[in-house]
């Protein structure tokens, strides 16, 4: 179940991700007179299709002017994208044979190279537009949460240790720039490219120098940074064997069998060693120390729930949520264009973490959740437009270098020069799809 349910999230997310982009195309092709013979959603790779308007039976029966339309509207078999293919203009189908008549004024190639422009970033505004308004919309009804850096401390892992970070450190800075966010700590470290954190370690202020080289060790090993939690008894659930028992509400756990365990972490890995065992126990309760047994079940549990630091939650009225979610889109954007620079500069490793379909499967939820679904959309559509600006013939953003070239020599390049790129564009594609599925095998295999 949970599968067909991230599958269904997949399918939808991708679906209108691939409309939405493909309709920009489609809207400045139209607004230019430029003539749009298909716009589909996946690919009909080798002519066959799931459905068509110019060769379904019943469209062409009950809606004639539909199927009659110069533009044939359809959907393929082929779920790895969507098409606009757009009269006179060399693209993914390769179709040359346009190429051998003389420019028809309907044609792409024959368009000024400004409304050229506008149609090849035609697809990538309205990705980035799609986002805006989605975080506009979040922003409007949930408003923003997170846990906050700002009064919360550090668990570590080995990693993070090894570079000199503690239990119970509170990150300041990364150079000059201030976190907020604690469950971006990691990311934000490595976006920032900072060479030193400063941390608040006690009562003393330590900086720690972070080394670039280690920006591999660093991708490779997520929850470097984990909430560093005082072990205070938030609820006691009534299958806990410690139910009704020397546990109370607000009780703070300090020791566990004798064992100082300032963080919750350390207390949970002193009752796993002792499943089935009755420990004794210190506890704070109301600025008392005392000293009590809990019962520990064979999980290595004591069935309560904790105490956790509440969300910092900012709510926005409508008007105040769209500056927001432009605001919002933008530093996805800055982001994730640091992201970009990270995954093609080999010596990170980031390449590694470079997914397909299946990592995007993986970061959906297993239940259906719109918060969650829509926050994902959003990013992913940011992504789809951030990875069509790349200058990579096949993709809008070589279609715009060679536009802007051409608008700044006043020479375009010989439609020989087009169809060689576009070929070794989808080579490069190709190579990247095989490197994402790679290595989400390869992460499924470990």
């Amino acid at each position: 179940m949970i599968a067909l349910v991230k599958t269904l999230q997949v399918f939808l997310a991708l679906s209108i991700l691939i409309i939405v982009h493909e309709f920009g195309h489609f809207l400045f092709s139209k607004l230019s007179g430029t003539r749009v013979d298909k716009f589909y959603l996946f690919f009909d790779a080798g002519g066959f299709r799931l459905f068509s308007t110019r060769h379904n039976p019943l469209i062409r029966k009950y809606l004639p002017r539909l199927a009659q339309s110069e533009t044939d509207y359809g959907i393929g078999w082929l779920p790895l994208g969507g098409y606009c293919k757009i009269a006179g203009m060399v693209d993914e189908s390769m179709d040359t044979d346009q190429l051998k008549h003389e420019p028809q004024p309907w044609e792409f190639r024959s368009k000024k190279s400004w409304q050229r422009l506008l149609i090849m970033a035609g697809g990538v505004l309205f990705n980035f537009i799609l986002a805006i308004v989605l975080y506009i919309g979040i922003l409007a009804h949930w408003g923003k949460s997170y846990v906050a850096n700002e009064g919360n401390c550090l668990y570590v892992n080995e990693l993070a240790y090894d570079m000199g970070f503690r239990d119970g450190d509170h990150i300041i800075s990364f150079d000059d720039y201030v976190p907020e966010n604690f469950y971006m700590l990691q990311a934000d470290m490595v976006r920032s490219g900072a060479s030193t954190a400063i941390v608040q370690r006690g009562k003393d202020t330590v900086t720690i120098y972070l080394d670039q080289s280690r920006v591999a060790e660093i991708l490779q090993a997520p929850g470097m940074f984990d909430l560093a939690l005082p072990f205070v008894v938030d609820t006691i659930v009534e299958s806990s064997p410690n139910f009704g028992g020397a546990l109370l509400r607000d009780d703070q756990i300090v020791a566990v069998s004798g064992i100082q365990t300032p963080f919750l972490q350390d207390a949970r890995k002193v009752f796993e060693q002792h499943p089935g065992d009755s420990v004794a126990v210190s506890i704070v309760r109301s600025g008392d120390t005392l000293v009590t047994s809990v019962q520990v079940d064979t999980a290595g549990k004591i069935g309560v729930y904790t105490r956790f630091p509440g969300l910092k939650t900012k709510e926005y009225s409508v008007l105040e949520a769209i500056p927001a979610g432009f605001v919002l889109a933008y530093d996805t954007v800055v982001g994730y264009v640091k992201d970009m620079k990270l995954v093609f500069t080999p010596s990170t490793g980031a390449y590694k973490s470079v997914g397909s379909f299946i990592s995007i499967g993986q970061a959906f939820p297993s239940a259906w959740d719109w918060y969650q679904f829509i926050n994902i959309l959003a990013l992913l559509s940011i992504m789809l437009g951030v990875m069509n600006l790349l200058p990579i013939p096949a993709l809008d953003g070589g279609h715009i270098v060679l536009t802007l070239y051409e608008m700044v020599t006043g020479r375009a390049p010989s439609e020989k020069f087009l169809v060689v790129t576009q070929i070794l564009g989808m080579i490069l594609i190709f190579m990247l799809m095989i490197l994402a599925f790679g290595n989400d095998i390869g992460r499924l295999i470990r």
